[in-house]
């Protein structure tokens, strides 16, 4: 994910603390004020280390002994209890899902690892149509249902939270930081982010958004958030080319292929860093018109890059403009 926090000093008496870490394959950040009577922060690193790793115990596709990937080896007809964490994001990913006609999809991973972007990917390569008709089988929300607290799956589907998981552990982080009674942050994992209140100076928190390079990392547009949580979903990482065609890690969940529109990619404002998450990946999927009229229609704040010819243009809508100018109508 393409989002770097930019800070400066601090003043008044409060105090700017900073740490961060590896978490999910790629890393963590965290900014906070810290009141004189505000716990100590060798305290306050424990607690953000200990949700990242409960995530990861839960989420993790890379982890053979997690929630997640032992659920996604059991045959077909099967039923495993869960964390109500997993449970809470299944029923995000059908919303998700539905409101995207199934474009977007949990159950995507054979899919990524029949094309080369998976945790078991062996070849980056174009599949042949055998292939992939025979993984399509195993694709779709549809073959997941929830009885209790049991996950179960009438297919040997395999779901992948990727989309969503990193958002959701901001947001818990988020939750435990105002817990502890601290009230001004910057929380961010793999580049998902949430931003609340201002530094001790009084200066808001400042996101710069990455314009799309394969080269090198160019800010693009730097927006102060405050109250919000930003993600930002992009094809231009991870990608092959084959026969002169570009071939992205973005799926459509309906046909089994990746995406092949201009929309490079897609940044999300929203009051929940998992929204945030799961809708910047919904909108890419969809593209630069169905995910423009998606994200008018449900009043979701985005700022789009797409790509024109040898270069990139940028279109931001009105509910976007509104929230970094810090307004609420």
């Amino acid at each position: 994910m393409a989002l770097v926090g930019v800070f400066s000093g601090c003043g008044n008496g409060d105090t700017l603390e900073r740490f961060d870490g590896p978490t999910m394959g790629s890393r963590y950040s965290i900014q906070y004020v810290k009141h004189r009577t505000g716990p100590a922060p060798a305290a306050v690193q424990a607690e953000v280390q200990g949700i990242l790793a409960e995530v990861d115990r839960q989420f993790s596709t890379y982890r053979s002994d997690s929630d997640v990937e032992r659920f996604n080896a059991l045959a077909a007809n099967s039923c495993q209890v869960m964390p109500a964490a997993v449970l809470e994001l299944v029923r995000v990913g059908e919303q998700l899902s539905a409101q995207s006609d199934g474009s977007y999809d949990l159950t995507v991973e054979p899919l990524l690892n029949l094309w080369g972007f998976g945790p078991q990917s062996r070849e980056e390569k174009v599949p042949d149509a055998e292939a992939l008709a025979l993984v399509r089988q195993r694709i779709g929300h549809g073959h997941l249902r929830i009885e209790g607290d049991r996950l179960c799956k009438d297919a040997a589907v395999e779901v992948d939270f990727n989309s969503i998981a990193a958002g959701y552990a901001v947001d818990r982080i988020a939750a435990r930081l105002q817990a502890l009674g601290i009230d001004s942050y910057l929380a961010e994992a793999t580049g998902e982010l949430k931003a609340v209140g201002h530094k001790p100076d009084g200066s808001p928190w400042r996101v710069a958004l990455e314009e799309p390079r394969d080269d090198r990392q160019v800010a693009e547009r730097v927006i102060e958030v405050n109250g919000y949580g930003v993600s930002t979903s992009g094809d231009y990482r991870k990608y092959f080319e084959q026969d002169g065609q570009r071939y992205s890690h973005t799926f459509d969940a309906r046909i089994g292929t990746p995406v092949l529109h201009n929309l490079a990619s897609v940044t999300v404002i929203h009051p929940s860093a998992l929204m945030a998450d799961g809708l910047s990946t919904l909108l890419l999927i969809l593209g630069p018109e169905r995910g423009w009229d998606y994200a008018e229609k449900h009043g979701i704040g985005v700022f789009f890059v797409l790509r024109d010819g040898g270069r990139f243009v940028t279109r931001t809508n009105d509910a976007f403009d509104r929230i970094t100018k810090g307004e609420t109508q």
